[in-house]
């Protein structure tokens, strides 16, 4: 029996310059899309900085169990808010992850290799980040999780490659988050170190949100990756 690959998900697309060397792949949130990040892209960019390649990406629309079924843009269901362990639907957050696959696929296929690739994503988004990093057979250039956690926690952990001990991490999150709890985003990144993996954590006093000097440290660990690349 053969599958077929995941058609690809509709993206908005900026380019901070000719023939991109790297691409950031950024996943949004629960009922977002692709637009809610790329106000971001000016903040963000250096001007020493290789040009890039952003693409974000809009999540399918799917019905959402803890918003009475509602139909919006996520990349997995949430049954159980107030289970974090048990919140993601396993079947969404893996055909997120080959719809992920693809987009990474094609950024190798516009030259952009996946070791010159950052993988980022918001909350929900953030969430299938990691899950498709510890998935990697060939490792990307980094990981970007933002005010999340990692779902499926031990059946990932179980299943991490080699490859994905060998991948930067950057993790940020608000101490004072009522959608996903601090301490599930610091449990993520401690069970991330356990692989072996370099997180670089950072905790700022703010809710479900980023902040300026949330962007200012992530640029900071954007410029060791390219530096190192």
């Amino acid at each position: 029996m053969t599958t077929s690959a995941p058609e690809l998900l509709e993206t908005v697309e900026h380019e901070t310059g000719p023939a991109p060397a790297w691409s950031v792949l950024w996943l949004h949130g629960l009922g977002a899309d692709g637009h809610d990040f790329a106000p971001i892209v000016p903040e963000l960019v250096r001007r020493d900085w290789p040009a890039l390649r952003f693409v974000f990406p809009h999540a399918p629309v799917r019905p959402v169990t803890i918003n009475n079924g509602l139909r919006m843009r996520a990349w997995y269901d949430i049954r159980d808010f107030n289970d974090l362990a048990n919140r993601a639907d396993e079947t969404g957050v893996e055909e997120s992850i080959g719809q992920v696959e693809a987009l990474i696929a094609r950024e190798h296929e516009r030259g952009v290799p996946a070791s010159r690739v950052l993988l980022a994503g918001f909350s929900q988004g953030g969430a299938v980040t990691l899950a498709a990093g510890l998935r990697r057979g060939e490792p990307l250039g980094g990981l970007v999780g933002l005010s999340t956690y990692l779902p499926m926690a031990d059946r990932l952990i179980r299943e991490a490659t080699p490859a994905a001990r060998a991948q930067p991490v950057f993790m940020a999150h608000g101490t004072h988050d009522p959608v996903v709890p601090y301490r599930g985003g610091e449990l993520a990144a401690a069970r991330l170190r356990t692989l072996g993996a370099q997180v670089d954590w950072h905790a700022y006093p703010m809710a479900h949100q980023v902040c300026a000097e949330e962007i200012a440290a992530l640029g900071d660990w954007m410029s060791l990756r390219f530096a190192a690349g």
